[in-house]
Formats: C-alpha cells, sequence, structure tokens
C-alpha cells in the first residue's frame, strides 16, 4: 500500500510543496534582508516569487502573469493593518494568486475558509466537539479552531475563498475579527489576539450567480484589488500553456502538450465568444451565457490531453478539443448553441485550412 505522505502519492501538493525548491534559494538569497513579523521573506523576494526570476543559480517561474504592479500592490496591503481582497471575472487567477501569496510569506497556504451557500459563522470563528462539550463542558480541548482562529493564533495568512457566495451575515462575521484582531470566546471568558503577521486574502468572483453582495462596513476593511483578464491573446496563450504544462505533469498525463497554434486558437475562440466581437473587431457575436474563461480554456485543453493519452496516440487532436469546446460553451442547450452555431458557421468556418480540422470536428460535435 502506497505510502499517503509521499509527495508523489498526492494528486495536488499545496503552492509551498510544488515550488519548495524555489522558496528555498529565495530564503537562502534572502537571508540578510529584513523581514516582516511573521514573514519568511522579505516583501521583495514574495514578489519574486509570484513574478519570476532568479534566485541564485536557481530559476523562479512566474506564478502570475498579469501586471507587476498589481502584485506590488497586493504584497504592500499584507504589511499593514489591512486585509487584501482579490476581484475579478473567473478564471483571472484569484485563487492562485493567493495560494502562492500565503506559501511566499508564511509557508502556509493551506489555512482555508472555502465560502459556499452553506458556510456558517462557526467556520469562521470556532466551534465545538459536541461530545467533549456535553462530557465536560467548554474547554480548549473541546474548541474546534477555524482556519482564520488558527492563522491568529500562529500570526500567519488565511484565506477565504468565494467570499461574497456567503449568506451577508456569514461574511459580517468577520467585520469584528478585521477591525479587533481578535476572536472572542464567551464559552471560555476569554478571547484570542491576533499576533503580528495575521492577515487575511479574500478572493470574490464578479460574474457567478447566487453571489451576495458585500456590505460596505465590510468593503472598507480590505484593500481591494481587482484582477483584469489577460490583456492580450499572447499574454493569456502563455497563461494556458504554462498551467497546462504544470496541471499535466502533476496529473503524469502521458500526451504531448499541443502546440502553441492549437493553444491560440482555442484561446482565440474563448476571447471572441467572451468580448462577443472578433479579434480583428470586424464581425459582433452572440456571447453565451456561461463564463469562457481563461481557467476554462485551461481545464479544457488538460482534459483533451487526458482523452488523447488514454484512447488515442498521446497526441492532442480536433476531435479531443471539440469535445470539451461543445461542454465548455453549451451549458444552456437552448441559447447557447443558437450562439456556438453562429460562431461556428460565420466565424470558424470562414478561416481557412488551419481551422478547417476543428471546425468539422466541432461541428459534427454540435448536430
Amino acid at each position: 500500500m502506497a505510502n499517503p505522505n509521499k509527495k508523489q502519492d498526492v494528486l495536488r501538493l499545496p503552492a509551498e510543496s510544488l515550488y519548495e525548491r524555489e522558496l528555498t534559494a529565495l530564503k537562502k538569497e534572502d537571508e540578510k534582508e529584513e523581514k516582516p513579523a511573521g514573514w519568511q521573506l522579505s516583501p521583495k523576494a514574495v514578489f519574486k516569487f509570484i513574478v519570476g526570476g532568479k534566485a541564485g543559480n536557481a530559476e523562479v517561474t512566474p506564478k502570475y502573469i498579469g501586471h507587476n504592479r498589481l502584485v506590488e500592490i497586493a504584497i504592500a496591503t499584507l504589511l499593514t493593518d489591512r486585509s487584501l481582497l482579490l476581484i475579478g471575472e473567473p478564471g483571472t487567477a484569484k485563487s492562485w494568486l493567493s495560494e502562492n501569496l500565503a506559501a511566499a510569506i508564511c509557508g502556509d497556504s493551506a489555512k482555508v475558509v472555502q465560502g459556499t451557500a452553506g458556510t456558517t459563522e462557526e467556520q469562521i470563528r470556532y466551534s465545538w466537539n459536541y461530545a467533549m462539550l456535553i462530557a465536560g463542558g467548554p474547554s480548549n480541548e473541546a474548541l474546534i479552531k477555524s482556519p482564520i482562529y488558527r492563522a491568529m493564533e500562529t500570526g500567519s495568512i488565511a484565506r477565504f475563498e468565494e467570499i461574497s457566495r456567503c449568506a451577508s451575515e456569514v461574511q459580517d462575521a468577520l467585520i469584528s475579527i478585521m477591525s479587533e484582531k481578535t476572536i472572542a470566546i464567551p464559552e471560555l471568558g476569554g478571547e484570542i489576539p491576533a499576533r503580528r503577521g495575521f492577515s487575511i486574502i479574500a478572493t470574490a468572483n464578479t460574474r457567478d450567480r447566487g453571489v451576495n453582495d458585500m456590505s460596505s462596513a465590510l468593503k472598507r476593511r480590505f484593500n481591494i484589488v481587482v484582477l483584469p483578464s489577460p490583456a492580450t491573446l499572447e499574454t493569456e496563450v502563455a497563461i494556458v500553456g504554462k498551467r497546462v504544462a504544470e496541471i499535466s505533469a502533476s496529473y503524469r498525463l502521458k500526451a504531448h502538450p499541443p502546440a502553441n497554434e492549437v493553444v491560440e486558437r482555442i484561446v482565440t475562440v474563448f476571447r471572441e465568444l467572451r468580448r462577443g466581437v472578433t479579434l480583428d473587431e470586424k464581425q459582433k457575436l452572440k456571447s453565451p451565457g456561461g463564463v469562457v474563461s481563461t481557467a476554462e480554456a485551461i481545464s479544457l485543453i488538460t482534459n483533451g490531453m487526458a482523452l488523447a493519452a488514454s484512447f488515442g496516440n498521446g497526441t492532442v487532436t480536433d476531435d479531443d478539443l471539440a469535445a470539451g469546446l461543445q461542454g465548455a460553451i453549451v451549458k444552456d442547450e437552448e441559447k447557447d448553441k443558437i450562439a456556438w452555431t453562429e460562431y461556428l458557421e460565420n466565424v470558424m468556418k470562414k478561416r481557412g485550412v488551419a481551422w478547417r480540422g476543428l471546425y468539422n470536428s466541432c461541428s459534427e460535435m454540435n448536430k
């Protein structure tokens, strides 16, 4: 039986394990620099970890490809008493940036609250082991600490994913924590104060259904950084290609990554449908109801590699990609199928030989 603690047996490694060699190299290079309380790296070293560079002889791969100034603002925010809120459309790398910031700053990105409609206030503050509570009453041993509680206790970063998917009253449980930097425990007649280094990185999508507006009082306690969609086709292609290579290596997919021109075609389809206009801005398009994001493009191509590895010869074909495109775009059978059919016939079909194979495969799938 495989040892579950071995890295090679873990389906998804946290950023601090995935990039352990890079972090070690950065720590060595950074050892003489002054570091904020609770930080394992200086702000400049954290910045290098996120945007890429060299640490001694080690290559530091970029974790976020976009506006470097936004990364600087995010890091600077975490040096103050304000928490950080990353906002953007799905697929703008909010969660990925949040995880890597936590990994670089405190070496632990696992203190996470995942926001959903079912998230409760107890998951933000604390709850109880009710068997121990009934047997012996309130005690430190019976207390179940939330990720935010543990981050306050250790002076580290807590992450709150999809905060706007939580009910408003649950969101507002954060207000006193962020203002007073304490969690009161009336059952024990005390409170837990936050140690230096504690902060929260929250993320929120701007287009998901079921989103609850954050109160003005809560927003004021965050420094908000808006992460835009990739500005250019080239940038988005680079992001997709990089993440596909990382994910396929992690999953050990025995397929060749698709050529750059194949990735470019998929990203072109997504960008045009997302914007409602062709890249040359000469033809307006109907946009599907769903979010055709960068994350969807990454998932689509990774799935194509899985198909090629399992049921093909290891080379991603147009048939492998067409299946994913159909699922990614046509989420509402009635409305989205019309938009997709019009795109196939009025745009993709007219793009010549390079696009012919993908057009034929998509048309066959769309019947």
